[in-house]
């Protein structure tokens, strides 16, 4: 055997069906897609749906819960903290808050502001203000010298209602 002897087995490689050549083809005029209606159309993805049938992903259990007035923080830990203010990108004379953590690059997301939470140390005394603290990251602050003043943080969709005058927070202030 040599080299130039070598070769796929018979019926490897299939070339495609070329559609749309013409009548001899066998698959010429309206290319193997039957005529008019949407699927013959170009730009059609019709995902999930089974004709009338109630497609699976609605016929299938649901699990779980999402819970409307769940709050959305940003979970900082007290260790991040303390390794930003090391690396400089806190200054910890100041008071910390949602912009400071956001602008060291520590709180991601969190519309409804910062929760501190307790696992690592802290040496650091730096003075904290954010939406919540868990008991642990508390003590520990105060255990370095520190402060933590924990704000209620009004959401954006509660301040837009209220200037409106709608909504829960709207109604309260009408009333």
């Amino acid at each position: 055997m040599k080299l130039n002897d070598i070769k796929d087995n018979e019926g490897a490689r299939k070339e495609r069906m070329r559609v749309g050549r013409g009548i001899g083809s066998g698959k010429g005029k309206t290319a193997g897609r039957g005529q008019k209606g949407q699927k013959s159309r170009s730009g059609v993805a019709i995902k999930g749906f089974e004709g009338g049938q109630m497609p699976i992903h609605m016929r299938a259990p649901k699990r779980g819960f999402n819970n409307p007035f769940g709050k959305d923080y940003a979970v900082v830990n007290v260790g991040a903290v303390q390794k930003a203010i090391d690396e400089k990108k806190l200054d910890a004379k100041k008071d910390i808050d949602h912009a400071a953590l956001k602008a060291a690059g520590l709180a991601r997301g969190g519309k409804d502001g910062v929760r501190l939470l307790g696992k690592g140390e802290l040496k650091a005394k730096a003075n904290f203000i954010v939406a919540g603290a868990s008991k642990g990251a508390v003590e520990l602050v105060e255990k370095a010298g520190g402060s933590v003043d924990v704000i209620k943080v009004v959401p954006a969709a509660e301040k837009a209602a209220a200037k409106k005058g709608t909504g829960r927070a709207g109604k309260k202030a009408n009333a």
